[in-house]
Order: structure tokens, then C-alpha cells, then sequence
């Protein structure tokens, strides 16, 4: 008797383990949804098809990106925490629903830090600190002198309250000892239509969207908020330069599954992506398009997760922001 079910025992094992090593090998067997939580044309949307065709291209299978977009990000994610963990349903996600949303919004039908199982963290698309072209300052450091001497009259803008760029704003008014006054908007237009037309004094904003600005003239640029510059604006200094150490913000993206999702899943589906983002015309694209690759592993961007998550829990519990 000991020896029949010794052999089922193994048997049974060997099938798992075959099966489990086939399931790997055989990945991806039909089509992969790769879920972003925002409009078609955004930054998000433009950098996750980039990296789903490169993923369709090196795992021989089709990577093809859905757009359910709504709850500032929180709709897609939740779609994708909640869907079955078996590898084809994956999250092309930002930083405002993976690390910002739990400070800024509740009853959201996921938790950021257990729903899902990071599979690599993709790269960012860097803020830039601009101002209205006539405002007096022209670095940080006589920003902050400027605000130091004028509390409360220096507005800065966000594409609204809790997003991303209205904490980058206000993680600057906590390092620097400042009090600027935010000023939300509806987005990023008409957001540097007000800084333009003056009634707003500085803002930080992608750098694709104000690129073309700071070349025509029309804001002029004080600091990179990026720890490293920009290959886009080389000379332009950081923030971190400029007298704020360690200061960092902008929206950052990356590839989440499920939680649960097999790990030989996750383990391919993030060595395919290290090599994609490897490939140097993959790295121009999205840099061209204003978008700078940083692939780190699965663990990597678990822990990049938490301090990112406790950072913006910081300043949000700092300035009384309630979650809305």
C-alpha cells in the first residue's frame, strides 16, 4: 500500500511539474489584455502599446492594450486586481493608481499594496518645475527665496487635487520650507493655458507636454524634478541639484498581474520586458517621446512600491489632504 501511493504521489507531482513547466514554456498560448487605466493618446497609453508590441514581437504571442479608463486610474486597476490570476490579464500601470490612490482615494475595490504581483517597473515620464515666462525667478533656488518673501502669493497648478503633479508641488512646499498656493485644474490644458496667461506662477507638468513650450519660449523651464537630468534638456538642473536634496517627483509606470499569478509567469513576462526595453530603438522611441526607461525586477519594484506608497502617505497626511 505504502508503495502504490508513494507512486501516485510521485506521479501526481511529475504531472504538476510538467505542467507547470510547459504552461511557462508555452506562454502566452492566446491573447494577453494589457489594461490601461486612461484614455487612448495619453503618456501611459502611448508608452504601454510601445511595450506590448515589443512583448508580441520576443514572447510570440499578442499583447493587445485595452483602455478602461476613469476614477483617475482606479477603474482599469480594479478590473485588473479582481481578474482571474492566470497570466492574461496584466496592468499597465501608473503611479497616481498604484501608489498614489490610496492616499487620495477611498472605497476603490482594490489595495495597491496586496492586490497585485509587480512584474517590473518600466520607467518614467520625468516632470518638469516651469514657470510663466515673465515670473521673476529663473532658478529654485530664487523660487524658494521668492516664496519665502511673498508667502502664499506664488500659485501653482495641478490637473487636480490628489493628482500627481498637485503632491509633487506639494512635497516641494514641505522640503523647502515653502507655502505655495495650489490651484487645480481639469488636466494639463488648461493648466498651462493659466500659467502662460499668468494666473498661475508655476507648475510641474511632463515633459512632453511642455517641451514644446520652454523651445517656443512661451514658460521657461527652473529644474528637472527627475533624480538624474534630462537628455531632452541637458543642461537644465534637478531639483535635487538645486539646493532640495533627494527631491523627486513625476509619474512613473509599470507592469503589475494579479496576485496569485504563477511566478514562472511573472519571471517571463519580466525577463521579456528587460529585454524589450533593452533594445536600443525601443529605448529611442520612448524617449523621444519623452518617456526614459528604468526596467527593474519584480522584488525591485515591490520595494519601489512601498517607499513610493509610504512617501506620498507622508505628504498627503501633511497637508490634510482627505481622500475623496
Amino acid at each position: 500500500m505504502f508503495n502504490v501511493l508513494t507512486k501516485l504521489l510521485l506521479m501526481t507531482g511529475l504531472a504538476a511539474a510538467t505542467g507547470a513547466a510547459l504552461g511557462a514554456e508555452t506562454y502566452p498560448a492566446r491573447p494577453v489584455r494589457m489594461v490601461v487605466a486612461y484614455p487612448a493618446g495619453g503618456t501611459t497609453d502611448i508608452a504601454a502599446r510601445v511595450l506590448a508590441k515589443a512583448l508580441s514581437e520576443r514572447m510570440k504571442g499578442s499583447f493587445v492594450v485595452e483602455n478602461r479608463a476613469g476614477g483617475g486610474g482606479v477603474i482599469g486597476a480594479g478590473l485588473v486586481a479582481n481578474a482571474t490570476p492566470d497570466g492574461y490579464t496584466l496592468l499597465f500601470g501608473a503611479s497616481p493608481e498604484l501608489s498614489i490612490a490610496k492616499s487620495t482615494k477611498k472605497d476603490i475595490a482594490y489595495d495597491p499594496d496586496k492586490s497585485f504581483a509587480p512584474i517590473a517597473l518600466v520607467g518614467q515620464a520625468p516632470f518638469v518645475l516651469v514657470a510663466n515666462k515673465d515670473f521673476p525667478p529663473n532658478t529654485v533656488q530664487e523660487l524658494i527665496a521668492y516664496a519665502k518673501a511673498h508667502p502664499g502669493a506664488v500659485n501653482f497648478s495641478s490637473f487636480g487635487s490628489g493628482t500627481s503633479n498637485h503632491l509633487t508641488g506639494e512635497l516641494l512646499n514641505l522640503e523647502a520650507g515653502i507655502k505655495m498656493t495650489h490651484v487645480p485644474y481639469r488636466g494639463s490644458a488648461p493648466s498651462l493655458t493659466d500659467l502662460m496667461g499668468g494666473q498661475i506662477q508655476v507648475t510641474f507638468d511632463t515633459i512632453t507636454a511642455v517641451l514644446p513650450l520652454i523651445q517656443s519660449g512661451k514658460v521657461k523651464a527652473l529644474a528637472m524634478a527627475t533624480a538624474q537630468r534630462s537628455s531632452l534638456l541637458p543642461d537644465l538642473p534637478t531639483i535635487a541639484e538645486s539646493g532640495v536634496p533627494g527631491f523627486s517627483g513625476g509619474t512613473w509606470f509599470g507592469l503589475v498581474a494579479p496576485k496569485g499569478t504563477p511566478d514562472a509567469v511573472v519571471q517571463a513576462l519580466s525577463r521579456a520586458t528587460t529585454a524589450a526595453l533593452d533594445d536600443p530603438a525601443v529605448k529611442k522611441d520612448l524617449e523621444n517621446r519623452g518617456i526614459v526607461t528604468d526596467v527593474q525586477s519584480p522584488q525591485y519594484f515591490a520595494n519601489y512600491l512601498t517607499s513610493e506608497t509610504a512617501k506620498w502617505q507622508r505628504v498627503a497626511t501633511k497637508i490634510g489632504l482627505q481622500p475623496q
